[in-house]
């Protein structure tokens, strides 16, 4: 199916760019969404006309997301989530509770605007892009932690605290070294 989009859509097109898609994707995104209008020569006459204010408003939008973006770069927000002693959570932390904290520091976000490449699932400091407009995105860090006291130790040490207060990463570095003299304890003598 072909349409012609209405804004800037990423890996797809931008402005006034007639692009063949899925119907499935036209029909229950693009088109419901008002990011695309059917190829017909009724509609390209349509959008010829509307031209110059969809791309006024297109452009205020990118200047009002790029006003944004200088503040919330390098934005630290922290979720509180109960968590085992190894460090796994109860659960994951959504976007939806991604965009709730950053919304909390002040700062305009929707769900549909917070791009995670996979659920977390652990404590730790996870960075986390946020697409604010179709060419305007940063990275923002999700301190996710037991409580407030062990989310600034995490933000001091670099990453999750488990267990007794040590970081993550010597805990892990431990355990390695413990499993290979294990190992070596075992091995047949040759």
């Amino acid at each position: 199916m072909e349409v012609i989009l209405l804004e800037r859509i990423e890996k797809l097109g931008k402005i006034g760019d007639v692009v063949k898609v899925k119907p499935g994707y036209a029909r229950n995104y693009l088109l419901p969404q008002k990011k695309a209008l059917r190829t017909t020569k009724a509609n390209l006459a349509y959008f010829e006309s509307q031209r110059a204010r969809l791309e006024a408003a297109n452009e205020a939008k990118l200047s009002e997301a790029s006003g944004i973006a200088g503040k919330l770069d390098g934005l630290i927000v922290t979720l509180v989530r109960q968590a085992s002693e190894t460090g796994q959570l109860y659960g994951s932390a959504t976007a939806r509770d991604i965009a709730a904290a950053i919304a909390e520091a002040g700062f305009p976000v929707e769900r549909r605007m917070i791009q995670l490449d996979h659920p977390i699932k652990m404590l730790g400091l996870h960075p986390v892009r946020v697409a604010l407009h179709a060419e305007v995105g940063v990275n923002v860090t999700v301190n996710v932690a037991r409580s407030a006291e062990e989310a600034q130790l995490q933000i001091e040490h670099g990453g999750a605290i488990i267990g007794a207060g040590e970081p993550a990463a010597e805990g892990e570095a431990a355990a390695a070294e413990g499993e290979a003299q294990h190992q070596q304890e075992d091995a047949p003598a040759a």
